[in-house]
């Protein structure tokens, strides 16, 4: 790896994953049990069998990405069966030496007569709580030779569905029959941000709210999807943002300047610290124009000073893990070592972080000191 890097630095050091689907993180024996248990057909019963027909290393497109995430779902219809595989979810991230996540997953995904929004995001929460725990309690995070394990939840609103997709919109289409589909669409989303404030507040669940926002955007759209995301949606952050720089796929002509537009927005985004989740392996495998790393946008990003964040998007999906996504960063660009702190740090300070400012600073400045500790730990065994 460039920039003096080991695959043991990398694993020690703390990291974040900030893009990470509940519903795409499944282990593989895991999900073949569950869709034993309540009797859900997969192509395949074997984890070889899925990986070749299902969870491939390579897709055509999204499209095909996305048709795994159909028999996820399927299995994760109990309060038991997503409460396992959060906990499951957070011990493999605490292996990798991950600290922080933000688990996103929409619950209307998951609600029928004998689930609703709050038991799916109780059980999640559950799930992760659990994990947090057994950690939190160890002896290495209480003797300070570790740091503690924190996350978030994201509520996920779907800018499209049909009645097909989920009993809850089946049942939102039925209460709506007049309504043309973008007003559905629009009533669900604002359903599921009410929902995120109100276990927030009531329940003191950690979902992440007061209009804290990361919206999917510049993934299969070009700029003016992510400039629509921060003018509209009032993102925060933006997940993935690959064709950011993309002037070839501006559409409206009344833009007059592509290049002019691009400049503009990337030093906006990079202003205001905006932070962009960057997922390599998940970009490749859905991007067919993309067919290797070095053809992202990764390195023109860092050389704009915007903040970025490398993350899983689905780790079983996309058969990845945070380590491996740092480590093909540092591997395929020219990444100096400052500029390699700054990508895992950025997911610290970018994160919506469950307590209060003043808390997230004294966490971040932990996780400052502990990463410059096995840096210079790093540079000593280089002499």
């Amino acid at each position: 790896m460039n920039a003096g890097l080991t695959k043991e630095f990398v694993q020690k050091i703390p990291k974040t994953d900030l893009h990470l689907h509940l519903d795409g993180s499944l282990r593989l024996p895991t999900l073949i049990e569950l869709a034993r248990r309540v009797r859900v057909k997969l192509p395949s019963r074997t984890a070889e069998g899925l990986c070749r027909v299902v969870f491939k290393k390579h897709y055509r497109n999204l499209g095909e990405y996305l048709r795994g995430f159909a028999l996820t779902c399927a299995v994760l219809q109990t309060p038991e069966n997503l409460e396992r595989v959060a906990y499951e979810l957070a011990e493999d991230c605490l292996a990798e030496g991950v600290r922080y996540i933000e688990v996103r997953f929409a619950p209307q995904l998951h609600c029928h007569d004998r689930l609703n929004i709050e038991g799916a995001v109780a059980a999640v929460c559950r799930g992760l709580e659990r994990a947090q725990r057994a950690h939190n309690r160890s002896r290495a995070v209480q003797n300070d030779a570790d740091l503690p394990f924190h996350f978030g939840i994201i509520l996920c609103a779907l800018r499209a569905f049909s009645a097909t997709t989920a009993p809850y919109y089946a049942r939102l289409f039925s209460v709506m029959p007049y309504a043309p589909r973008r007003q559905v669409f629009a009533a669900a989303s604002l359903e599921i941000a009410r929902a995120a404030a109100d276990l927030a507040h009531r329940r003191g669940l950690p979902v992440v709210h007061f209009s804290r926002k990361t919206v999917h955007a510049g993934e299969a759209y070009g700029p003016e999807s992510i400039f629509q995301a921060i003018t509209e949606c009032h993102a925060n952050r933006i997940g993935h943002g690959t064709f950011l720089f993309a002037t070839d796929m501006i559409r409206n002509p009344a833009v007059g300047d592509p290049r002019a537009y691009v400049r503009h927005l990337a030093e906006y985004i990079a202003s205001q610290r905006i932070n962009i989740e960057v997922c390599l392996t998940s970009n490749l495998q859905t991007v067919p124009q993309m067919r290797k790393f070095s053809d992202h946008p990764l390195k023109q990003m860092l050389a704009q000073s915007l903040s970025v964040s490398i993350n899983t998007d689905n780790r079983l999906v996309s058969h990845t893990t945070v380590c491996r996504e740092l480590e093909l960063a540092a591997t395929h660009f020219d990444i100096q070592r400052h500029q390699f702190r700054n990508l895992v740090i950025a997911g610290f300070k970018g994160s919506f972080f469950p307590g209060t400012y003043t808390e997230k600073r004294a966490y971040v400045r932990r996780v400052i000191d502990r990463y410059e500790a096995l840096e210079r730990e790093l540079l000593l065994l280089a002499m």
